[in-house]
C-alpha cells in the first residue's frame, strides 16, 4: 500500500508513474488526499474539544478546592456537553479512515524509473540471454509426449481424481520433481537463506498484507467456513512472518526461502498454450524472499536476479531475462525479471522465475518495520523471487535433454535423482 505522504508530495509524479501502470482512475490520487484533509480537520477539531475537557477538568479540582462549588458544578455541565460533542467526531473519524484505506488499497505500487513503457508481455524489455543451444533428435518431442513415453506424469489420472490442471507424478516422475525441490532448497540454503516449510493456507490478513487481496479474490481457492485461502505462493505465508514486527537493524538482511504446492484458480486458461505442464492449478514452487533496508534493496533485487540466473544456468537451459513492462508487472511490484525458459520441442518461452522488489509496498500494508541506530522506525523493503517454479521448469528439461535412447539429466541433477539419464 503506497504511504499517503508520498501521494501529498507530489499527485502530479504519482499519476505519471500510475498511468505506466495504465491505472485508469488516477481520480483516486485525489480523493485520497482529500479523505486524508477531512481526517486531518476531524482530528484537530476532537483534540481541540479534548483539550478543553482535559483543561477543564483540572480547573474544576481547582474551584472545588476553593469551595466555589457552583462554578466548578456550571463548568462540569460544560465539560459534559463537550464529552458529548466528541462521541460523534469519533465516528465520523472511524468512518473516514475506513474510508481512506479502502481507497489506498485500490492503487497499486509505483514503478521503478526504469520500468519500460508498454501494455503486455511484447513490450518487455530483454536484458540478457544465455545457456547452451539444445541438439534436438529428428522425432523430438514435447513434453506432454515424453511424459506418457516414460511414465513419468498422468494427466488423465488427475483429471479423474480432481480435475484439469492437477497432475499425477509417478514413479521416475515423481522422483525427478522430489530431486529439482531438494536441489533448489540446497541451492538457497547455501546462499544464506534460512529454509522455512510454511502453511499452505493463509488468513485474510496474510492475503492482504503481500497485496493479493483485494487484488486477486478471483485466482485464489477460498474456504468461505474459515475464511482461509489456499497459497497461491509460499511469498505469502513466508513474508507474513514479519507482519506486525520491529526488527532491529542489525538483523537485516532477512533472508528466507521456502518450498510449497501453489494453488491458483487461473479461469479463462484454455488452449494449446497451456497443455500439460505449461499451466496448472496446482504446481510446486521453491521461494527466495528479502527484507532490507530501503537503500539496499536494488542491490538486493540484483543479487537475486544473479542468483536464480546461476540456478538456471546449473539446469543447461537456453534462458532470458525480461525486464517488464509498466503493463505486464503485478499489482504490489515496482520493478519486476522474468526468466523464461526455451522450450525446444514446442518452440516457445516459458516464464519459470519473477523476481521483484515491492520495495515499501507490502511492508507498509504488513506493518513491516525496523530500529535504525537514531532510535527511529521505518518501513523495510521486501523483495521476493521464484527459485523456482518446477511445471516448466520439468516441462524444459524433459524437451530441451531428450536424446535418441532416454531423457539426459543435468549434472548438477543426477546426485538427487540418482541416475544420468531416464531411458
Amino acid at each position: 500500500m503506497l504511504q499517503v505522504a508520498v501521494l501529498r508530495n507530489d499527485p502530479d509524479g504519482v499519476k505519471k508513474r500510475l498511468a505506466k501502470k495504465h491505472v485508469q482512475n488516477l481520480g483516486l490520487v485525489d480523493s485520497i488526499i482529500e479523505l486524508d484533509d477531512q481526517r486531518k480537520k476531524i482530528q484537530a477539531e476532537f483534540d481541540a474539544i479534548q483539550a478543553k475537557v482535559n483543561s477543564s477538568s483540572k480547573e474544576i479540582g481547582m474551584l472545588m478546592g476553593k469551595g466555589e462549588k457552583d462554578a466548578a458544578e456550571a463548568l462540569k455541565a460544560q465539560v459534559a456537553n463537550w464529552k458529548a460533542a466528541l462521541e460523534p467526531l469519533k465516528t465520523k473519524t472511524a468512518e473516514t479512515e475506513a474510508q481512506l484505506q479502502q481507497t489506498l488499497v485500490q492503487l497499486p505500487n509505483l514503478p521503478a524509473d526504469i520500468v519500460p513503457e508498454g501494455r503486455a508481455a511484447e513490450d518487455n524489455l530483454t536484458v540478457k540471454t544465455g545457456g547452451p543451444q539444445p541438439q534436438l533428435p529428428a522425432n523430438a518431442k514435447p513434453h506432454w509426449d515424453l511424459a506418457k513415453q516414460f511414465n513419468l506424469i498422468d494427466f488423465e489420472l488427475g483429471n479423474k481424481v480432481t480435475g484439469t490442471g492437477f497432475p499425477f507424478y509417478i514413479g521416475k516422475g515423481a522422483r525427478l520433481q522430489r530431486a529439482l525441490i531438494q536441489y533448489f532448497l540446497d541451492f538457497n540454503t547455501q546462499a544464506g537463506y534460512l529454509e522455512y516449510l510454511p502453511p499452505f493456507m493463509v488468513n485474510e490478513a496474510s492475503g492482504y498484507g503481500t497485496g493479493q487481496l483485494p487484488d486477486k479474490e478471483g485466482q485464489m481457492y477460498h474456504m468461505p467456513v474459515d475464511n482461509y485461502y489456499m497459497i497461491p505462493t509460499a511469498e505469502v505465508p513466508v513474508t507474513n512472518v514479519y507482519r506486525d514486527v520491529i526488527l532491529k537493524e542489525s538483523d537485516l538482511p532477512v533472508k528466507m526461502t521456502a518450498y510449497s504446492p501453489c494453488f491458483r484458480r487461473e479461469a479463462g486458461s484454455y488452449g494449446k498454450d497451456v497443455r500439460g505442464l505449461n499451466r496448472l492449478h496446482q504446481f510446486e514452487k521453491v521461494e527466495i524472499i528479502q527484507m532490507v533496508q530501503p537503500e539496499n534493496s536494488y542491490a538486493a533485487l540484483d543479487e537475486m536476479v544473479a542468483h536464480v540466473e546461476a540456478l538456471v544456468t546449473s539446469l543447461e537451459l537456453p534462458y532470458r531475462i525480461l525486464r517488464l513492462c509498466g503493463g505486464d508487472m503485478s499489482f504490489a511490484s515496482a520493478l519486476t525479471y522474468d526468466f523464461e525458459v526455451y522450450s525446444a520441442a514446442q518452440e516457445r518461452w516459458l516464464e519459470v522465475s519473477s523476481v521483484s522488489n515491492f520495495e515499501s509496498f507490502q511492508a507498509n500494508r504488513m506493518k513491516c518495520r525496523f530500529k535504525g541506530a537514531d532510535g527511529k522506525t521505518q518501513l523495510v523493503h521486501s523483495l521476493n523471487g521464484s527459485s523456482l517454479a518446477l511445471p516448466r521448469i520439468y516441462a524444459a528439461l524433459l524437451e530441451n535433454h531428450q536424446t535418441e535412447n532416454g531423457i539426459r539429466i543435468p549434472k548438477v541433477l543426477q546426485p538427487y535423482f540418482g541416475a544420468a539419464t531416464i531411458e
